[in-house]
């Protein structure tokens, strides 16, 4: 069963060869024996009472494409049945009493929640280590990290725990995992998927997407998650499309844009050869490559790093014992309620980004740091404009490197920060990127730890850009391998 892709499954549940509760039963077996912590809860018996609603609607013939489906939702979507937490103390045993758009989007379609996924704490990180239920592991490879933030969302496609997934992108937390994890996910035009409900980390950069295993599979979850939503003021109000639509066009005479900032120093050979590989099967296939330049990526890092922090200094304000979530347990007054509950609450990592962006925001910094980014960020949007007059889409490496071992850059922070080099400008630019799987690193570590092709788009392309991934999948088998 945990071979199919969504498309299968869809076809088997709409014949009555397999139910719902079945489905549901096999992947909660898998998700049960999984070494893998990808997982932050999970509740059988609610999974199965959706499963048989499911069933009814299928009887009925009042069934969707999704209708069935199991799906699970990384932890910064908020749900009202299981438990909430974002990665964090803070939010430990939160059971939020409504839903997120998006989990609401896919109970509308009849699909059937298996449960939480793990991630880095409020999204906060590249290696799903900062979160507070422990790391994920690889499923390629139980040594290596998944990727972050959305680590548990990658790992649980990766190991067929669930066909279907949700994860977040902030600066990478999609495609960086996806690649990883050596699977598909997509990062949508910032502004296409409702971000109410959603755990806030960086409000102009966070943006939900899908991760499955192929291109087509992304694109049925994108029909059921794009949709615009009043309660979220940043939703882009869209037609409604069918993002699937244009799968089967081939891919003669495209532009492929091949950017030299992303493939100089710091590029690790074996992620060069599989990605420049990738690059000659689309060339197979009548695509043209076309020399560009991005000139500001190495400024993405810096100023990432103003903008992110100063606004998650800002969201996470609203964690201060008060309302819900965690709380001190003794304390005098209420400063120092304030302060316990916050020291207890969040992990290092939290702290460091809301430490950094207070102080960009503060009195006499806030001209020169955030006010600075923010202009840079314009000229990094910029950048990408004047390449797609040269190309239709960007191609790249997702991560300079593959997966590296647990507890390899715990203790260097920027060392993380810098691994994401070659998604944080896509984020910047509010533009749809995407990763999927083209092959593997070299060596006898890296052997068994994939690598995955970045693929950029110019706003609202996303149609465009599952186009151009299913054509290479229709060429090439790296989405079907599997460590299970």
């Amino acid at each position: 069963m945990h071979k199919h892709t969504l498309k299968q499954l869809s076809s088997l549940l709409q014949n009555k060869q397999v139910s719902a509760t079945e489905l549901a039963q096999h992947y909660l077996a898998r998700i049960a024996a999984s070494p893998l912590n990808a997982f932050t809860h999970v509740d059988p018996a609610l999974t199965l009472q959706q499963a048989s609603l499911a069933d009814q609607r299928l009887a009925s013939g009042d069934a969707g494409a999704l209708t069935g489906i199991p799906i699970a939702h990384k932890d910064i979507f908020v749900t009202r049945d299981w438990r909430s937490t974002a990665g964090s103390r803070m939010l430990e045993n939160y059971v939020s009493p409504f839903d997120a758009t998006v989990v609401e989007h896919f109970k509308t379609a009849g699909m059937v929640t298996l449960g939480k996924l793990n991630c880095d704490e409020f999204a906060m990180g590249s290696s799903n280590e900062n979160s507070y239920f422990g790391a994920v592991k690889n499923p390629w490879d139980l040594r290596a990290i998944p990727g972050g933030s959305s680590g548990g969302s990658a790992a649980a496609i990766a190991a067929r725990l669930s066909p279907a997934v949700t994860g977040t992108d902030t600066g990478g937390s999609i495609r960086q995992p996806a690649a990883f994890c050596g699977v598909t996910g997509i990062k949508p035009t910032y502004g296409s998927v409702s971000r109410y409900g959603m755990i806030a980390f960086a409000s102009s950069l966070d943006q939900g997407g899908p991760i499955a295993q192929t291109a087509e599979d992304c694109g049925m979850l994108l029909n059921a998650m794009i949709r615009f939503d009043h309660k979220d003021s940043t939703s882009l109000e869209r037609a409604q499309e069918d993002f699937n639509r244009d799968l089967d066009k081939d891919v003669k005479g495209l532009r492929i844009g091949v950017p030299r900032e992303f493939f100089g120093a710091g590029l690790a050979p074996d992620v060069e050869q599989a990605v420049r590989a990738a690059l000659a099967e689309y060339e197979k296939l009548g695509a043209i490559l076309v020399d560009i330049s991005l000139p500001k990526t190495e400024l993405s890092i810096p100023v990432y790093y103003v903008i992110a922090p100063a606004e998650a200094s800002s969201n996470l304000s609203r964690f201060d014992g008060v309302r819900y979530g965690h709380r001190a347990a003794d304390y005098k007054d209420l400063a120092e309620m304030y302060k316990k509950t916050r020291a207890e609450g969040f992990g290092e990592e939290v702290k460091r980004r809301i430490l950094v962006g207070s102080y960009v925001l503060s009195h006499g910094y806030y001209d020169a740091y955030y006010l600075q980014a923010q202009k840079i960020r314009r000229l990094i949007a910029q950048d990408f404009q004047a390449a797609f007059k040269q190309c239709d889409v960007i191609m790249g490496p997702v991560a300079p490197t593959v997966a590296w071992d647990l507890g390899d850059k715990a203790d260097d922070p920027v060392a993380n920060y810098l691994a994401d080099i070659f998604t944080l400008s896509t984020s910047l630019a509010g533009l749809p990127g995407m990763s999927i799987p083209c092959g593997f690193g070299q060596g006898e570590k890296n052997a068994q730890r994939p690598v995955g092709l970045q693929l950029i788009g110019n706003y609202f392309e996303e149609a465009k850009l599952l186009n151009i991934a299913h054509q290479y999948q229709l060429a090439t088998d790296w989405h079907q391998k599997s460590p299970v």
